[in-house]
């Protein structure tokens, strides 16, 4: 037995999750598949369709730097032509002020701002004013799908002040919604089309998009989370949310297969080639897969305790920045997905459907473990 299958056994074993796909390797990687995609016990496959949610915003970054190389877009240009709702910005005195305690914008949101979670909305962790206003207008991000639709969550959004002048501080998450939104309207689209045009095709990924169509809801893995007895079923398998598009969801986040997720991977190793035609310039690889938040952004109540001491943030991915993982990239997903690059080539995913919680988070740590990274010191 492989120690990534011994590793997944286990968690299994334990009720950590109910089943696992996974990746490891470089050129002949091992593949993975454990456990059951349902409580009817169907298993999990190698092609079973799960939400990789967060995952999404690497797709997202690649698409708007394609947009950029086809002179649609500037990673330093106001995006206001296109988003209105975000003129004449107000920005709190201190992030934990009162929203009628703001000062003016300094400067405009640009699409660096988006790709780098520098824009001045995001995930708030202490309690605060702004905190309890996300909450209250829906904003708030969580383990649910995005609701209500795209312009209307970008007009509720806008309602709100800047918890920090555009630039100078770090909040996760909600600059990629606003992206998808951006992106959508400058294609004159609904993103999901784009995405199929731009890059699903180019790349054949048929699996992958903000649902699963009818003809393979079989497919689609049911979703859990920890409850008081063990995991709580929050989706069934091929049905709810994602078995249909309820409204625009530009700014949602994507479901996903591991052979179609490899993919984007390859095309960014492969220096944003592939079969032979350049989908994606070699300087803006090297941008998304390195820190590119300045230093005076990365305050420590920015996110979780201690995140910024060995890492950094690309454009859609976590770049780890120092000790004995240095020059790995790559995220993780809500519903208990995760996937790292290492300058060798060696790749790892690990695609679950368990919200995650402290014990996906010691699977997850796990699973980073199982490979050193070999980067260059």
């Amino acid at each position: 037995m492989t120690p990534l299958t011994e590793l997944l056994r286990r968690h299994v074993e334990q009720g950590t999750i109910p089943g696992a796909v996974a990746l490891l390797g470089a050129d002949e990687p091992e593949i993975v598949c454990l456990g059951v995609a349902a409580p009817d016990g169907r298993p999990l496959r190698e092609d079973s369709i799960v939400r990789i949610q967060s995952m999404t915003k690497l797709i997202t970054a690649i698409a708007a730097l394609r947009l950029v190389e086809a002179g649609r877009l500037e990673l330093d240009r106001s995006v206001v032509e296109w988003l209105p709702e975000l003129a004449d910005r107000r920005v709190l005195r201190t992030p934990a002020a009162e929203l009628d305690d703001t000062v003016p914008a300094q400067r405009e949101i640009t699409l660096r701002h988006l790709l780098t979670n520098t824009a001045g909305w995001g995930m708030i962790l202490s309690p605060s004013p702004l905190q309890a206003a996300m909450a209250a207008n829906g904003t708030e991000a969580g383990p649910e799908p995005v609701s209500p639709g795209a312009d209307e969550w970008l007009a509720l959004l806008a309602e709100l002040p800047l918890a920090f002048q555009p630039g100078e501080g770090w909040r996760y998450h909600h600059s990629f919604a606003v992206l998808g939104i951006l992106l959508s309207r400058v294609a004159g689209r609904p993103l999901a089309d784009h995405l199929l045009d731009d890059l699903f095709g180019p790349l054949g990924m048929s699996d992958t998009g903000f649902w699963a169509p009818p003809d393979k809801l079989d497919r689609l893995a049911a979703a859990y989370r920890h409850g008081e007895h063990g995991l709580v079923e929050t989706e069934p398998a091929g049905g709810s949310y994602y078995a249909g598009p309820p409204f625009d969801v530009s700014h949602g986040e994507l479901v996903s297969t591991l052979g179609d997720y490899r993919r984007v991977i390859r095309l960014i190793q492969q220096g944003g080639s592939w079969n032979g035609i350049q989908l994606l310039a070699p300087d803006h690889v090297r941008l998304l897969t390195s820190d590119q938040v300045p230093a005076a952004a990365k305050q420590p109540d920015s996110f979780f305790p201690g995140f910024w001491d060995e890492m950094g943030w690309g454009f859609g991915v976590g770049v780890s920045t120092s000790g004995a993982r240095r020059g790995r990239w790559g995220w993780s997903g809500g519903q208990g997905t995760n996937f790292w690059v290492d300058p060798d080539g060696t790749v790892g995913i690990l695609l679950t459907q368990v919200e995650i919680d402290d014990d996906l988070g010691q699977l997850f740590d796990a699973f980073q473990a199982l490979y050193p990274a070999r980067a260059a010191f």
